[in-house]
C-alpha cells in the first residue's frame, strides 16, 4: 500500500468525525444568535429561572417520555410517537422562525412566514427523510432547544441539569443499556433526533435499515449531545452580565454577537471533550456522549469564570 492511498483512508476515516464537530459548533453558533431574539419575544418557560426544580422537573419528563417510547416499540405503535415527534418537530422549528421574522417584521404578519415555513419543512421530511435533510433540521431544532431552555434555566439550574443527565446517560448506555435500544428502535422512524454522517455519497438513509454486526455505512450521533452542553453556553451568556460583573470578558463573535468568556469557556470544553469522545467512538464501540460532553462543558465554564474572575455559582 502507497503512502498516497493510507493518507486517502485516513481523511475519508477522519472526515465524519470533523462533520460531526461542525454540526456541534453550528448548534452552539445558532442558539447564542437565537438567545437574545427569542428573549424579546417572551419565550422563557420558567417563572424563576434559578429555581433547582426546574432540573427536576426536566429530567422527569425525559424518563417519562423514555418510558412511553420504550412501551410503544414493545406494543409495536410506532407510528403514534413518529407522529408525536413530527408534531414536535414542526413546533419547534415554527418558535425557530417566529423570533428570526420578528426582527424585519411586525407581530400581525410574522406568524404566517413562521408556520408556513415550519408546516413545509415538515411535510419534507415525512416526504423525504434522507440525511443531508434530516441533518439540516436537526441543527435548527437542537439550536432552537438549547436557546429557548437556555433562556429559561439559570446557570445553577443548567449546572444541576447537566450532571444528572451525564450520569443518566452513562447509566442507560453502560449498565441498563435502554439507551442504545431506544436509538436502534427511533433510527427506522427517519426523524431529525440523531445526526446522519454518511461514509460514501451514495449512502441513503431511507433505505438503511441497522444491523449491528454489518459494515458501517454511516456515522451517528445523538441531537440530544449537541443540545444539552448548549444549554449551558447559551445560560451562561445569557445570565452572566456586566451589569452583575464589571470585570466580566466578553467578545464579539463576527455575525453571532457579544459571548463572555464563561460561556465560551463552556463552548471550547465541549469541543475538547467531543474530540476525546470521537477517539473512543472511531474504535468502533458505543459511547455514553453527555459524560464527555457535559463535563467538558461544565469544566470550560469553571475555566472561563477563573479568567474572569466571575464566580462559578453566580447568586
Amino acid at each position: 500500500m502507497t503512502e498516497t492511498k493510507k493518507k486517502e483512508i485516513t481523511i475519508a476515516y477522519i472526515l465524519p468525525f470533523v462533520v460531526m464537530g461542525v454540526f456541534l459548533l453550528l448548534v452552539q453558533l445558532i442558539s447564542v444568535m437565537l438567545a437574545q431574539p427569542m428573549i424579546d419575544e417572551g419565550m422563557q418557560f420558567t417563572e424563576n429561572p434559578d429555581s433547582i426544580y426546574n432540573s427536576i422537573y426536566y429530567i422527569g419528563l425525559i424518563l417519562g417520555f423514555t418510558l412511553v417510547i420504550l412501551y410503544a416499540f414493545k406494543k409495536n405503535i410506532k407510528w403514534l410517537i413518529h407522529g408525536f415527534i413530527l408534531f414536535s418537530v414542526g413546533a419547534t422549528l415554527y418558535y425557530v422562525f417566529l423570533p428570526i421574522f420578528a426582527i424585519f417584521m411586525d407581530e400581525s404578519t410574522r406568524i404566517i412566514p413562521s408556520l408556513v415555513l415550519a408546516v413545509a419543512i415538515t411535510v419534507l421530511l415525512y416526504r423525504f427523510p434522507e440525511w443531508h435533510v434530516i441533518d439540516i433540521i436537526g441543527i435548527l431544532i437542537g439550536a432552537g432547544v438549547a436557546a429557548i431552555i437556555g433562556i429559561s434555566f439559570g446557570v445553577i439550574p443548567t449546572l444541576v441539569l447537566l450532571i444528572m443527565l451525564a450520569v443518566y446517560d452513562a447509566i442507560s448506555v453502560y449498565k441498563t443499556k435502554h439507551m442504545l435500544a431506544l436509538a436502534e428502535g427511533v433510527m427506522d422512524m427517519k426523524v431529525p433526533i440523531l445526526f446522519v454522517i454518511p461514509n460514501h455519497l451514495n449512502f441513503s438513509f431511507r433505505k438503511y435499515e441497522y444491523d449491528k454486526e454489518g459494515e458501517r455505512e454511516a456515522f451517528f450521533m445523538g441531537l440530544g449531545d449537541a443540545i444539552m452542553p448548549t444549554i449551558l453556553v447559551v445560560s451562561a451568556n445569557v445570565f452572566i452580565t456586566r451589569t452583575d460583573y464589571l470585570n466580566l470578558l466578553i467578545f464579539e463573535l463576527p455575525g453571532v454577537g457579544i459571548i463572555n468568556s464563561p460561556a465560551l469557556g463552556a463552548a471550547a470544553g465541549t469541543i475538547v471533550a467531543f474530540a476525546a469522545l470521537m477517539a473512543l467512538v472511531a474504535k468502533g464501540k458505543p459511547q455514553a456522549g453527555l459524560p464527555f460532553l457535559n463535563t467538558g462543558a461544565i469544566l470550560g465554564y469553571v475555566l472561563g469564570c477563573l479568567w474572569s474572575g466571575v464566580p462559578i455559582l453566580p447568586l
